[in-house]
């Protein structure tokens, strides 16, 4: 895979339920990282003594993080009412060349900034709330 640029990596939200997304606007800047906790089973008849770990035990989640300035009253909204509420709808990220990721995610975090000669900016935080899919290009 070669060099992508950065505008191409999109996070969307499916804003009625209905199953069609629609990016959030004004993103500048995202990120994704997906985890999985390991399960230790190492032992004294480990061989070698070299740790072990249960394949497929540990806990797997995904974290989405962007900022930006909101462009586009929906999504705006759409990203308030997701925090307000608790809910936690599908959202897809597209990753440009890899694939596509879509599930359930809960709006952790929204914070509004602004200077006095500036434009009012915000960061998102979302936390994988559910099974994930990965779809590959």
């Amino acid at each position: 895979m070669g060099a992508q640029y950065g505008k191409d990596l999109l996070i969307k939200v499916d804003l009625t339920g209905d199953g069609q997304f629609q990016t959030i606007a004004g993103l500048r800047a995202t990120r994704v990282s997906f985890n999985a906790e390991s399960v230790d089973v190492t032992s004294l008849e480990s061989q070698g003594g070299w740790r072990e770990l249960l394949s497929g035990a540990g806990v797997r989640s995904a974290a989405i993080s962007g900022s930006g300035v909101f462009k586009d009253e929906d999504t705006d909204e759409r990203a308030r009412q997701i925090f307000f509420d608790g809910e936690t709808p599908d959202f897809q990220v597209i990753i440009p060349d890899f694939g596509t990721v879509e599930g359930p995610f809960q709006v952790t975090a929204i914070e509004y900034a602004g200077s006095h000669n500036g434009e009012a900016t915000y960061e998102l935080a979302l936390a994988s709330a559910g099974a994930l899919t990965f779809t590959a290009l």
